[in-house]
């Protein structure tokens, strides 16, 4: 039975927890090669060896151009070829209305926006030259609506979805699809303090400590259930496959009603307060 990624080469940012994981184990298992990005290199190392050779990771920080670059270049040069984009590399930020700084505001858009639009820049004439292609950047239900996500992380994530839009419309023509994903309510190990305070965790701290942010999270939403990694996995599976080859220029909210009547507000979720981080 053929897989839906048969054939194809992704490069996914932000690979080595949370979302970022899940795809990547989803997507090889639905048959494509995989170049993932992190800056764990224990963790990407580990990852590489459980995965198999169709699997390859590079240690990179996407807050800068070069070495955004530098990961669409390896990727072409380790397999030939890059068919699909996932820019989901991720963070907390700093900052709120009175009190932002310089440094809050260019380290937010550095990583939320800046790695995304550099991403599509540089996968453009690759995916170009090959007919097509599919770009996908993880955007956040904080790009809609206040109270679900810090000040500047908001904003950077409504820009993340405008541009997907305006990327879509100039790329068409070379049938490059440019989509987002909005998730929300999604257990990740963000809300734990990052993937790199969870992993000095013992594991189960973890455990306990996801367990009771799934329980925390189920109130957000009208499902009254929490969301997790491998459902975001699911939806850039779609935007990848030939099966959304009609989809662009979209935001595909994944928030199990959040949206359209749940709670508007993340706190007490985990251990921080999480207006000044994000829902996903």
């Amino acid at each position: 039975m053929p897989h839906r990624l048969d054939g194809k080469v992704a490069l996914i940012t932000g690979g080595t927890s949370g979302i970022g994981e899940s795809t990547v184990e989803l997507f090889v298992a639905e048959g494509a090669k995989v170049v993932f990005v992190g800056r764990n290199a224990d963790k990407g190392a580990a990852m590489e060896k459980a995965l198999g050779p169709n699997v390859h990771f590079f240690q990179a920080d996407v807050t800068r151009e070069q070495e955004v670059k530098a990961a669409i270049e390896r990727t072409v040069s380790h397999f030939g070829r890059l068919d699909t984009l996932f820019n989901n590399a991720g963070g907390r930020t700093g900052g709120t209305v009175d009190t932002i700084t310089h440094d809050d505001f260019t380290q937010a858009m550095d990583l939320l926006l800046g790695s995304v639009l550099f991403g599509i820049r540089y996968a453009t004439p690759i995916m170009a030259a090959q007919g097509g292609g599919s770009i996908i950047s993880n955007a956040s239900v904080a790009g809609y609506r206040s109270h679900m996500g810090g000040y500047l992380y908001s904003i950077a994530k409504a820009a993340v979805i405008h541009s997907a839009r305006i990327a879509a419309v100039q790329l068409g023509v070379h049938n490059i699809r440019v989509n987002t994903i909005s998730p929300g309510s999604i257990a990740t190990p963000i809300f734990l303090g990052g993937s790199d305070i969870a992993a000095g965790m013992e594991a189960d701290k973890v455990d306990a400590k996801m367990q009771k942010l799934a329980g925390n999270l189920s109130r957000a939403n009208p499902m009254h259930a929490s969301g997790f990694p491998i459902d975001i996995a699911y939806g850039a599976l779609y935007l990848a496959s030939d099966d959304s080859r009609f989809y662009t220029g979209q935001d595909l909210v994944i928030d199990g009603g959040m949206l359209a009547g749940g709670r508007t507000n993340f706190e007490d979720v985990g251990h921080q307060p999480v207006r000044q981080g994000s829902p996903t």
